[in-house]
């Protein structure tokens, strides 16, 4: 009886483990000077930039995307203005929008990005 309650519990965590993970993806998003189309850190007024990211595993229902910055290389001769925000979301992945304005210069930043269904 004891090796069957020993059986079922690991049985369980197994189970669970799988759920957990199929539901929750994670990775990292990043763009620079001298990628196809990049255009932040030339010019002013407000220039923009896409990244597609593709989930590993796609959702059976579409998750809820969140962005993190962790990383700005910005001209220190102006001010330091942008936004990055997710668009498109489907069950195979999103794009990340980046956008600065006025004299701004990006010369590369970067960041995580968690997928996650409810």
């Amino acid at each position: 009886m004891k090796k069957l309650s020993v059986l079922a519990v690991v049985l369980f965590f197994v189970a669970f483990s799988a759920i957990v993970s199929a539901q929750t993806q994670s990775g990292q998003w990043s763009t620079k000077a001298g990628d196809s189309g990049y255009n932040l850190d030339t010019n002013t007024g407000e220039r923009a930039m896409t990244i597609e990211v593709a989930f590993k595993n796609p959702y059976e229902v579409k998750p809820k995307v969140m962005l993190s910055v962790t990383q700005i290389d910005a001209d220190k001769g102006f001010n330091n203005r942008y936004n990055v925000e997710v668009l498109s979301v489907s069950r195979d992945g999103f794009t990340v929008k980046i956008r600065t304005w006025a004299d701004s210069k990006v010369y590369s930043i970067s960041g995580y990005w968690l997928a996650y269904t409810e």
